[in-house]
Order: structure tokens, then C-alpha cells, then sequence
């Protein structure tokens, strides 16, 4: 559900907002959404941590008083996160217009809605904490929905700023007011209606302890930088750097289907990974290989058949929602999009990593990954612009996720590591030119550029690609697959 409305967000909302406030002011609101996003990026990794250590508890004879002293402890340390992250904001804002550091000098009321969503998602951060403890108790579901809740309120109130005011600061409000009444409901009313054990008050804890803390948290901010925090920020860094209001407004737009797939992967992937965690600290070796690697198989799989459509498509797609207001450029969707398929696997072994507190691993890769983005960015972006943004990101995944992190826990998970990799990657692109080939018969037999046309084209697609895999169906053929992957 909460994959579905960020889908909305990002995709639903564009054509309304394009045809209400221009590509301009569109591109305003983009840049504003990518630095909130960021912003809630800057847990400096302690929900990962805080997971790995309530998933520990979970095997203690008292697991709820440790997590009741855990609990208020850390949240005391969220609560200074969040008062040295509101501050830094704040002098920043005084110290520079972001209106005249990311370019946009005519466009009213920007600042104050720039203000608006960073100081407002910043107080958001605390929720993490909450939504750490339901995921390790196997009540994960709950978050999502009244996230899905929040974020749906949130939405609709922005269709009516949109439409009453077409102010982008009644936008940014009605953004924020969404986030924040979620975050404020899980925090003060839904969580200790779950977990009545719990004590809201913050526990003072000692400088060493919290030390231990950040320090066992840093390899999993790092990793939450490298993953989220980057992707918008090179939205930021094009804003900045590129002049073209429509070359902005093309990368936002285009990333935004490769975050949607990558966002996809990594739901597919959280269910597993919780699954891997308990048998890595149980030691249930076996059951830890059968199951990554059919895990593994099977999300990589689902997004490489996803991929084949959208790269049918989204050319299509892509002037029908813009209404031909912003370019469309090819060569930046294939290395988004393509890219994004390609390290699947790495996203997947970045879940299960996560999930089986491997920091130290996590810390290089990740920090590798940064530092290759950014060290191709500072000379790709001025030359290349979005185009330059784009090979950075892809590059800095295949080469510090696919070739790290993936091979290594490969390597230590499967005994026949080398077999699975030809088969997985084998299997991807087979399914990603069967979806591409399905795309030009699909293009052949119904002619057109309209909507109804490409309604039509998709759905020979879906029916031709069902076809193709209608032999997956039975449970016998099924079975027989799954037990021939190595690992």
C-alpha cells in the first residue's frame, strides 16, 4: 500500500501539479520534496540498529524489560538527533537562501516552504525509533498502514492547495502536515497501545553508552545515506549545478521510476531478509542458504519482469504524463532504469545485511559508494548534466554494491555462489528481453501514441508476458525450479 502511494506522490500528482503550476514551479516543489526527503534520511542510523538490538532482546526470558530500559534510553538520543538536526537546518537557512543557492530566485515563497518541509520532517525522525520495535515484533504492517494513512490525507490535501491556492507554501504545509500527524499518532497514541510495557519518558543514560551507540549505529547511517540520502541529494546537486529548469524537472521525473523500482526491490526483499536475520543468529546454516537463494532468485526475478515493462513503455508514458512539457531522453532512462535492475541482487544482500548486523561490511561498501558517486559527480554533472548525475549513481551501485557487498555475502552465504550468480544474472536478462520483445509486438499490434493506445499496448503486454510465464502456474514445474536454483 505504502509502495502504491508513494507511486501516487511521485507519478499520480505530476500531470495534476504540471497542469496547475508549470513545469517551473514544478520543478520548485521537486527539489523542495527531495531535500525533506533527505532530511529524513539523516537518522544517523540508529533504526537499523535499534532493530538489530530488539531483535537480540527477543530471545532473553525478560525481552520486555530490556526493551522497555533500551527504549527509553535511545529515545532520548533521537530527541537530541532531532535538536541538532533542526538547529544546523536553522542556521543554514539563515546563513543562505536556498531560493538563490539552488536557483530559484523567481519563484515566490520558496524559501519559506524550503523551511517548512525540512524543520517539519525533521521532527518526524523519532518515528523510526517506534517503527524499529514493531518491525522486530513481527508487527511491521501496522506502521504501514497508518503510514499509508497519513500519506493518502496528505495527498489529498495537496490536490486542494493545488487547486484552491496554487501556492506552493499551502503545498509544502499540507506535505508536511500528512508526515507529521502520522508520526505524532504512532508515537503517542498506537504505540503504547501495542507495547503498554513501554515508557515514554527518555531514560538519562551515560556519555559511554550513548557513545557505544553511535558508534554501532555509524556503518548503518552510512548505508542509510549511501541508499536514500544520495538519491536525493543528486537531485539537489543537478538543481545546483544545472541551469535548465526542464533538464531538472526530466532527472527528478525519470529518477523517480528508478527509486520506485528500487523501492519495490527492497519491500520484496524486507519479509526474506527479517527471515535470514533469525537463522543467521541462530545459526540455521541450511535453512539460511535454501532461503537466500531462492529469495534471491525470486525478487530478482519480479523486478527484471517489471523492468522489461517499464522500459517498453516509458517513453510513452512519459509524454502522455508530461504532455510533452519536458523533453524525453533515452539514453537517461535506460541507465536509470537499466541500472537499477542491475543491482537488484546488491539491494536484496543489503536488506539481508542489514537484518544480520554485518556494520563493518556495510561501513566500507557504503562508503565506497559515496565516495565514487561523488567523486564522478563533481565532473560528470557540469558536462553531462542529469545524464552525468545518472552515471555516477548507477556506477558507484555496480561497482561498491554488486561488486562488494553482493559477491562477498554470496561468497559466505552459498556453497555454489558461482553457479547461482550465472544463473541469476542469466535469468535477468533473459526476462528483461523477453519483456522488451514483448514490448515491440505489443507496439506492432496496436499502432499509436494515445492513451487508449498505450492502455491497449500494456495490456497485450501483460497478456503475452502471462502466457510466457503461465507454465510457473503449476505447482509441479514450480517446485522443480525452485529446487534446481544451487546454493
Amino acid at each position: 500500500m505504502i509502495v502504491l502511494l508513494a507511486l501516487t506522490q511521485q507519478i499520480v500528482l505530476i500531470p495534476f501539479f504540471l497542469g496547475y503550476l508549470g513545469h517551473e514551479t514544478l520543478s520548485a516543489w521537486l527539489t523542495i520534496f527531495a531535500a525533506g526527503s533527505l532530511v529524513q534520511a539523516a537518522d544517523p542510523g540508529l533504526h537499523a540498529w535499534t532493530l538489530n538490538r530488539f531483535l537480540s532482546f527477543r530471545s532473553r526470558a525478560d525481552t520486555n524489560r530490556r526493551t522497555r530500559s533500551y527504549f527509553a534510553g535511545v529515545l532520548l538520543l533521537f530527541i537530541g538527533v532531532v535538536a541538532g538536526l533542526v538547529s544546523v537546518i536553522g542556521i543554514l537557512l539563515l546563513l543562505l537562501k536556498p531560493a538563490d543557492v539552488l536557483g530559484f530566485r523567481n519563484e515566490p515563497g520558496f524559501n519559506l516552504a524550503f523551511a517548512v518541509v525540512t524543520l517539519g520532517l525533521a521532527t518526524t525522525l523519532p518515528v523510526n525509533l517506534a517503527s524499529s520495535l514493531f518491525r522486530a515484533r513481527g508487527l511491521y504492517g501496522r506502521v504501514v498502514t497508518v503510514q499509508a494513512w497519513g500519506t493518502g490525507l496528505g495527498q489529498v490535501a495537496q490536490v486542494i492547495a493545488v487547486f484552491l491556492t496554487g501556492n506552493l507554501l499551502m503545498v509544502a504545509l499540507a506535505f508536511v502536515a500528512g508526515q507529521v500527524g502520522f508520526s505524532a499518532f504512532i508515537l503517542f497514541s498506537d504505540l503504547k497501545r501495542h507495547f503498554p510495557f513501554l515508557s515514554m519518558t527518555p531514560r538519562r543514560v551515560s556519555w559511554r553508552w550513548t557513545r557505544a551507540q553511535f558508534a554501532g549505529a555509524f556503518p548503518f547511517g552510512v548505508m542509510n545515506f549511501a541508499e536514500v540520502g544520495m538519491s536525493y541529494l543528486s537531485v539537489l546537486l543537478v538543481g545546483a549545478l544545472v541551469s535548465d529548469r526542464a533538464a531538472i524537472a526530466q532527472w527528478v521525473l525519470t529518477r523517480t521510476v528508478a527509486n520506485f523500482l528500487r523501492v519495490l526491490c527492497y519491500q520484496f526483499s524486507l519479509p526474506i531478509a527479517a527471515e535470514l536475520g533469525h537463522d543467521h543468529a541462530v545459526g540455521a546454516r541450511e535453512s539460511l542458504r535454501a532461503l537466500y537463494a531462492k529469495g534471491l532468485f525470486i525478487v530478482t526475478f519480479t523486478v527484471s519482469l517489471i523492468t522489461g515493462g517499464l522500459l517498453s513503455f516509458w517513453r510513452e508514458f512519459f509524454e502522455l504524463w508530461t504532455s510533452g512539457a519536458i523533453p524525453y531522453d533515452a539514453t537517461l532512462a535506460v541507465v536509470l532504469i537499466g541500472g537499477t535492475c542491475l543491482v537488484t541482487p546488491a539491494t536484496f544482500a543489503m536488506s539481508y545485511a542489514s537484518y544480520s548486523d554485518r556494520g563493518t561490511l556495510l561501513l566500507w561498501t557504503k562508503s565506497l559508494q559515496i565516495a565514487i558517486f561523488f567523486g564522478l559527480a563533481a565532473f560528470l554533472i557540469p558536462t553531462l548534466g542529469p545524464l552525468g548525475a545518472a552515471i555516477s549513481l548507477t556506477s558507484a551501485d555496480a561497482v561498491a554494491q554488486l561488486g562488494i557487498l553482493f559477491s562477498l555475502l554470496l561468497v559466505q552465504t552459498l556453497q555454489h555462489s558461482f553457479r547461482h550468480a550465472v544463473l541469476l544474472f542469466g535469468m535477468m536478462l533473459a526476462v528483461v528481453a523477453t519483456g522488451l520483445t514483448m514490448g515491440m509486438v505489443a507496439r506492432y499490434a496496436v499502432p499509436g501514441t494515445g492513451f487508449i493506445d498505450l492502455v491497449l499496448q500494456c495490456s497485450v503486454w501483460m497478456a503475452g508476458m502471462a502466457l510466457i510465464v503461465s507454465p510457473l502456474g503449476r505447482s509441479g514445474i514450480r517446485n522443480r525450479l525452485i529446487v534446481s536454483i544451487p546454493h
